[in-house]
């Protein structure tokens, strides 16, 4: 590990209460480890008994939305500009549920139940497909022992629960 700043080899030193922690010699400060945050995204219809999942371009599976929050963005910001970047679809609203580390990664992932406009889907070129799926079918194109399966799991029990 090396320090964002200048560049210098980290070590680890202890911190009181906080245990060990990479430390830089040369500007002489704590640097606590930083990674990614990413919006996860549960799109349903206004009904929340369809649920849109994805297929990647040059990928096999069907999976969630999501995508990077960037620097100075909320998720707020962050969820309809994905979802409209990505199917053309306009986020109506949504609702936080639960968050995760995906150490595929090594991004903190924050799930939310999406209400998307039924439109027609206009992809860019990082989607190549899109599936509008019952409950039953989400649960089997999802990978299974997945971040994408365990977010999925826990949004089936919210909807249809207004909010």
């Amino acid at each position: 590990m090396y320090c964002r700043d200048c560049g210098e080899k980290l070590s680890l030193r202890f911190l009181e209460n906080e245990g060990l922690v990479p430390y830089c010699a040369n500007c002489a400060k704590f640097k606590f480890p930083f990674f990614p945050v990413a919006v996860s995204m549960t799109v349903v219809n206004r009904a929340e008994d369809k649920i849109l999942l994805a297929k990647h371009t040059g990928e096999d599976d069907y999976k969630l939305f999501a995508g990077y929050i960037k620097k100075g963005e909320t998720p707020e910001k962050a969820i309809p500009r994905e979802l409209r970047e990505e199917t053309g679809l306009t986020a109506i609203k949504w609702r936080y549920l639960s968050s995760r580390y995906h150490e595929a990664r090594d991004v903190l992932m924050l799930n939310y139940i999406v209400t998307a406009d039924e439109n027609d889907v206009k992809l860019n070129d990082e989607i190549e497909s899109v599936r509008w799926c019952s409950r039953e079918e989400a649960l089997a194109l999802i990978v299974k022992d997945s971040t994408a399966e365990y977010f999925l799991n826990a949004v089936l029990p919210e909807l249809g629960k207004k909010k």
